[in-house]
């Protein structure tokens, strides 16, 4: 059996198994019967980018080790003389990236970001089957052009379902944004390239689904480091720095 095959049966499973057991696994997990929803309908549109892709010369995936150009610039938090750098690779239609966001993401930022030991940077990774995830990526650059990027991207991520044009202005306008100036940026998909060159460098990076992060350290221009895949939960991430960051010397 295929690794693609393997992993589409894996999904399969996961899915059939979410399907039986509904709404308690949304009582289990601590999120709405929607959400455990959406992630059904997210394992289902993996599994069929999974069948698409299964071919004898299909490339296996590749190591969890990275090492890569990292280019400057894009959007990020914390000190920028952190001893380690967090990217995320994330589509912000993606029900997994909103699960990182409202778990994860929090204890991170405070044990991590805010206390100088992790800058944390955003990549836009949007997946061709989320309707939505390229005009997302659009309006928080659109967002950063008013100074307003990190809180139009909170707003955007715990509302993924529901990221069509009109929702976007209404979350402009509660960020208070110049709401007719972001619609303008919004139509003209200005950001084409660079979230194209945000895409590129992810599929670099080894980046096959989103979220997926690369935690490691910036020498010059490179990114070394490990890829972890996924809404895990904070003790893998935390673990995860905590032994890079001993590794560094800086804990």
């Amino acid at each position: 059996m295929s690794a693609t095959r393997y992993l589409a049966s894996l999904v399969a499973l996961a899915a059939t198994a979410a399907l039986l057991t509904g709404a308690s696994l949304a009582r289990a997990d601590g999120i709405t019967s929607e959400q455990a929803q959406d992630i059904i309908n997210e394992l289902k549109q993996i599994r069929q980018t999974l069948e698409k892709m299964q071919s004898p010369q299909a490339a296996p995936a590749p190591d969890d080790k990275v090492s890569y150009k990292f280019s400057p610039g894009g959007f990020s938090m914390g000190d920028a003389k952190a001893p380690l750098l967090i990217v995320e690779y994330t589509d912000l239609q993606c029900p997994f990236c909103q699960q990182f966001h409202n778990t994860a993401f929090a204890q991170i930022k405070a044990n991590y970001i805010d206390t100088g030991k992790v800058r944390f940077v955003s990549r836009d990774f949007p997946l061709d089957f989320h309707e939505n995830a390229r005009r997302a990526a659009t309006a928080g650059r659109c967002a950063a052009e008013q100074g307003k990027f990190w809180e139009m991207r909170h707003v955007m991520i715990v509302n993924a379902e529901a990221l069509k044009a009109e929702n976007l202005a209404t979350y402009a306008a509660n960020v208070k944004m110049d709401v007719p100036k972001f619609k303008g940026c919004l139509e003209s998909d200005k950001f084409k390239a660079q979230i194209d060159q945000d895409i590129a460098e992810g599929g670099v990076a080894g980046v096959q689904g989103t979220p997926s992060f690369v935690i490691g350290y910036l020498e010059n221009d490179k990114l070394q480091g490990i890829r972890l895949v996924g809404a895990q939960p904070y003790a893998q991430f935390d673990a995860k720095i905590q032994e890079m960051l001993e590794q560094a010397g800086k804990k």
